[in-house]
């Protein structure tokens, strides 16, 4: 799907050719990106969380020691593509160029959240991401992943699962939330937030390892992007086995209620 874009201050109409073939960031994935769900068509809507993927944008620039953006101009951008688009991805390259790329949410959304999805477990090493900790646009390996399944979960050298091709891992087991432990994850905006919320709510949140036996003994697992939201699955094919779940598990609502209170 064509859509405008906006680049460098500019908004430009979707056959604008502004990307030059020895670009670095064509050439190498040599740029770093957040996505954005607008909601309400404004960037200061609470659950839009704008100011949180600027910081994380800044954190990866300067840790890459690249030149940082027009700030004023990304924010004049996201503002004008918010009004028509409920998605923007922000694209920062090494020299500090922007680019806002504009979606529209999945079609299905909203039924993907009620019954759940079939998730699979790609423990190949050609599908752990490179710089997992940062949003790179080398994105080759959760490409691939995605292409192999509805969302595919990510493991390490030794099959412990680390997060999705899209999103972060939740599970829950005996009135406790679950999270992979941080080393070789990217920890999304959404999954900090819901940290934070249920930190409120009193409830119990751990850090652990998701070693292949232990998580056959969770009673709901579900992943969470700023685009999706929450998705639990309704079950997962592993190399060994298949791991059904229910997607409509009570307790699913602890997570969800974050949106409610928003």
């Amino acid at each position: 799907m064509n859509l405008p874009f906006w680049y460098c201050g500019e908004l430009l109409s979707p056959e604008t050719n502004v990307i030059a073939s020895d670009d670095p960031g064509l050439l190498y994935g040599a740029t770093v990106f957040t996505t954005v769900r607008v909601y309400g068509q404004s960037l200061e809507h609470p659950l839009t969380h704008w100011q949180s993927h600027c910081d994380r944008l800044l954190e990866s620039l300067q840790t890459l020691g690249w030149s940082l953006p027009n700030w004023d101009s990304l924010h004049r951008g996201a503002i004008k593509l918010a009004s028509d688009y409920p998605v923007l991805r922000l694209t920062i390259f090494p020299d500090g160029r922007e680019l806002i790329l504009p979606r529209y949410l999945p079609e299905n959304l909203s039924q993907l959240q009620k019954t759940g999805i079939k998730g699979k477990v790609l423990r190949d090493a050609i599908y752990r991401r490179y710089l997992p900790e940062h949003k790179t646009g080398n994105y080759l390996a959760a490409w691939l992943a995605k292409k192999q399944a509805t969302e595919a979960i990510l493991t390490d050298t030794q099959g412990n699962w680390l997060e999705t091709s899209t999103g972060n891992l939740w599970g829950y087991q005996q009135d406790c939330w679950y999270i992979p432990t941080p080393e070789g994850n990217l920890s999304g905006i959404v999954q900090q937030k819901l940290i934070a919320w249920l930190g409120q709510q009193a409830r119990v949140i751990v850090a652990r390892q998701w070693s292949p036996d232990w998580v056959t003994t969770l009673e709901a697992i579900a992943y969470t992007n700023s685009v999706v939201e929450i998705i639990p699955f309704n079950s997962i094919d592993t190399p060994t086995t298949t791991i059904k779940l229910n997607p409509n598990l009570s307790a699913l609502t602890q997570l969800t209620s974050y949106y409610e209170s928003n």
